[in-house]
C-alpha cells in the first residue's frame, strides 16, 4: 500500500531492509474491510536537542492509498499516534521529515531544522591563506574497514550537534545501503576518512560520483557527498580540500547547515551556490515534558499561552523556568507572556527558527513587552540544528 502511495517499487533487498528496522508493536494502520488503505509507524530514535540528548518518535511510512484519499484517515492516524503516545508516557516529541511541507502544520508539526543545498564550482574552490589542515592524511576504506571507524566519529560528533539522531546498527544498515538500484545512477558508495597526525580518526566522508553531461556536452559530473562529519576544525577543512581535489569531477554537492562553515574557508564563497530548504519537522506531544527536557541560552521565567486543537492536552498556560541544568516547566493560572499554537513552539523547540521570525509573521502573539525578545535569545543555540541523513529520517 505504501509503496502505491509513493508511486515506488521496493526490491526484495529493499524489503528484507525495511522488515529488520519496522516496530510492528509501533506500527497502525487503516483498513477497509480486509484491505489496507493507510498507516503510520515509529521507530525508536534519540535526537540531541540544545543541552540534552532525548528520546523521540520517529514518525514514518505514512501514507492513504490513492483510492482513500480525502476520507480523514491521515487525520485518524495522527490523531492515534498522539494520543497513544500521550496516553503511554511515551516520547515527548515526534519528528518527521515530511515529503510534502503543506501536509503536516495541522497536526501540530512545525519545521524545525534548515539544510542548505550547495552546489559548489569546484573550479572556483581556493582555500582562503592560512587556512589549517594539519598534518593529517586522508585514507579511502572499504566499508567493513570503515564502518566500525565511522560509527565512532559519528557518536562523537552526534551527542553536541543537535538535531542529529543515534544511529543502532539497522539504522547504519540503512545509511550504509550500497545496493546498485539505489545508487541513483552513481557509482558505488566511498568512505574517506581523515586521521590526525597522532593516528586518531578524526572525520569521515561519504561520497559517490555522478558522470554526466548536459545537452550542449558540457561535463556536469557531480561528487554527491551524502554525509560528512569532523571531529575537528581540521579534520572538516580537509575533507574539503580532499572532496575539491578529485579530479575529473568539476561540480560537488551536498546537503549542509544553514550555517555550515565552508562558505568561510573560501576566497570566493560564490563559488557555493545554495537553496534553504526545510527537513525535520518537529511536534511536541506533551509540551512540559518536552520544554523540561532541553537547556536554554539564558535565564528564563516566561509563561506561555499554548493553544493545540490537535493535542488539548497541551492547551493552557505552561510556566517555564530554567537556570543553567535547572529547567521546570508546569501548570500556572499565572498572566501569559507570549502566546502561540503547538505548531509555532515544535517549529521554535531546537533552536533553529526563532520565536521573533514567527511574531514577525503574526503566529506568536507577545503580552508582555520584553518577553519575545528575551524568550527568543533563551531558546536558541550557537549552531543552527541540522540532520545529517538528508531526506530520510528517520530510517538513518
Amino acid at each position: 500500500m505504501i509503496a502505491d502511495t509513493y508511486g515506488n517499487d521496493l526490491s526484495d533487498e529493499d524489503l528484507t531492509r525495511e522488515r529488520a528496522a519496522v516496530e510492528l508493536d509501533r506500527t497502525i494502520a487503516a483498513f477497509d474491510g480486509h484491505t489496507p488503505v493507510g498507516g503510520a509507524a515509529i521507530y525508536t530514535r534519540c535526537l540531541t536537542v540544545p543541552g540534552a540528548v532525548l528520546p523521540v518518535a520517529g514518525v514514518t511510512w505514512v501514507g492513504v492509498a490513492p483510492t482513500h484519499r480525502r476520507r480523514g484517515i491521515l487525520t485518524s492516524l495522527m490523531r492515534r499516534q498522539l494520543t497513544d503516545l500521550h496516553d503511554s508516557g511515551g516520547e515527548p516529541i515526534a519528528v518527521l521529515r515530511p515529503s510534502e511541507a503543506a501536509i503536516y502544520g495541522r497536526f501540530g508539526y512545525g519545521p524545525a531544522t534548515r539544510q542548505s543545498r550547495l552546489r559548489c564550482d569546484k573550479r572556483a574552490m581556493a582555500f582562503r591563506p592560512g587556512t589549517d589542515f594539519g598534518d593529517g592524511t586522508i585514507e579511502l576504506l572499504d566499508h567493513d574497514r570503515a564502518r566500525p571507524v565511522i560509527e565512532g566519529v559519528y557518536d562523537q560528533v552526534r551527542t553536541t550537534s543537535i538535531g542529529w539522531p543515534d544511529r543502532a546498527r539497522r539504522f547504519w544498515d540503512s545509511r550504509l545501503d550500497d545496493a546498485p538500484h539505489s545508487r541513483g545512477g552513481a557509482t558505488a558508495l566511498r568512505c574517506a576518512v581523515h586521521r590526525d597526525a597522532a593516528g586518531d580518526t578524526t572525520g569521515y566522508a561519504l561520497y559517490r560520483i555522478s558522470r554526466e553531461r548536459d545537452a550542449l556536452g558540457n561535463d556536469t559530473s557531480t561528487v554527491r557527498i551524502v554525509e560528512l562529519a569532523a571531529v575537528t576544525r581540521r579534520a572538516y577543512a580537509s575533507l574539503w580540500r580532499f572532496a575539491a581535489g578529485i579530479d575529473l569531477v568539476p561540480w560537488i554537492e551536498y546537503e549542509a547547515a544553514a550555517d555550515e562553515p565552508l562558505p568561510y574557508l573560501l576566497n570566493d564563497p560564490r563559488a557555493l551556490h545554495s537553496t534553504v530548504v526545510d527537513r525535520l519537522w518537529g511536534r511536541l506531544v506533551d509540551v512540559g515534558r518536552a520544554l523540561a527536557g532541553r537547556r536554554y541560552s539564558t535565564p528564563l521565567d516566561v509563561v506561555l499561552n499554548v493553544r493545540d486543537e490537535f493535542c488539548p492536552w497541551n492547551t493552557g498556560h505552561h510556566r517555564l523556568q530554567a537556570d543553567g541544568s535547572r529547567v521546570v516547566c508546569e501548570r500556572t493560572t499565572a498572566p501569559a507572556d507570549l502566546q502561540l499554537t503547538a505548531a509555532e513552539l515544535s517549529a521554535a523547540y531546537l533552536g533553529g527558527t526563532t520565536l521573533a521570525s514567527l511574531a514577525a509573521a503574526g503566529r506568536v502573539q507577545e503580552l508582555r513587552t520584553g518577553a519575545l525578545a528575551h524568550t527568543t535569545r533563551a531558546f536558541r543555540a550557537d549552531h543552527e540544528p541540522f540532520y545529517p541523513g538528508g531526506w530520510a529520517f528517520p530510517a538513518y
